[in-house]
């Protein structure tokens, strides 16, 4: 039965199923699968090595797998690419940007590369440099090359949103981002859910997933070990770290260790 918003509406926005990669030896991505609904937030969150970047660069289509799939809001990423690109939006890890451009340029660019219309791009361009505090930047004349590590952040955030895409996978988006500035990414990406559209962010810091997100999925040894709403992942533990360090394990510094760090 169809509902009256349309055969999509129970569709998934993201849809990661059974992805698998090895890189010689070593299973970085072991069946990862996971759904993410429509107009969620969701994190998904592990240890440094838990194959969070390769499971997300396999499903927007930037590494391929070596079995399963992925599908952004029922298209088949490896199938049909240039239309699943077209529904995403994406800030991948360590992303690469032309270093003689000015900001403005490289949106100008960007938007010539996704067929938008010339005035749309600026018009969206100008806009966006304004709320992301890179404006002056602009004005300045200043080139990536010249930009902060938090800076790069903000600008591939803006590439990533520049088309309106109605599903965002940003790796690690937060990082190095001061404290305004990620007030500001929350609340833009605040607006986008709002709005329907749907939100996947990778990230170490649990207290920041657990004040921003909705849903979280938790991945360890490339393997997906919980994911659902917030609070049910979470269950009866008081926050989001005890149930990641439950599921993962931590090592305990012991009373020895270390002892020669005391003076």
């Amino acid at each position: 039965m169809t509902s009256a918003h349309g055969p999509e509406e129970s569709v998934p926005a993201l849809e990661l199923d059974s992805l698998t990669k090895t890189f010689d030896e070593t299973r970085a991505a072991d069946q990862v699968s996971l759904s993410v609904p429509r107009g969620s937030w969701t994190g998904l969150v592990g240890p440094n090595g838990a194959g969070k970047t390769t499971s997300l660069s396999m499903a927007v289509g930037l590494l391929r797998p070596d079995s399963g799939t992925a599908r952004v809001l029922g298209v088949d990423v490896w199938a049909e690419p240039v239309e699943a690109k077209r529904r995403l939006g994406v800030l991948p890890d360590g992303l690469s940007l032309p270093e003689r451009l000015t900001g403005g340029e490289l949106l100008d660019y960007w938007g010539r590369l996704r067929g938008l219309d010339r005035d749309l791009t600026r018009d969206r361009s100008e806009e966006m440099l304004r709320i992301l505090e890179l404006d002056r930047a602009e004005r300045n004349g200043t080139l990536i090359a010249e930009y902060s590590t938090g800076m790069r952040k903000k600008i591939g955030l803006a590439t990533a949103l520049l088309h309106a895409p109605e599903v965002l996978v940003l790796d690690e988006p937060y990082e190095a981002v001061d404290p305004v500035s990620a007030r500001v990414l929350t609340a833009i990406l605040r607006r986008y859910t709002d709005g329907g559209g749907t939100v996947v962010i990778s990230s170490h810091v649990m207290a920041l997933v657990e004040r921003i997100t909705d849903r979280v999925a938790i991945i360890a040894d490339g393997r997906v070990l919980a994911d659902g709403p917030l609070d049910l992942v979470r269950g009866d533990d008081p926050v989001l770290e005890d149930t990641f360090v439950r599921l993962v394990g931590a090592r305990e510094v012991g009373e020895g260790d270390l002892a020669w760090l005391g003076f």
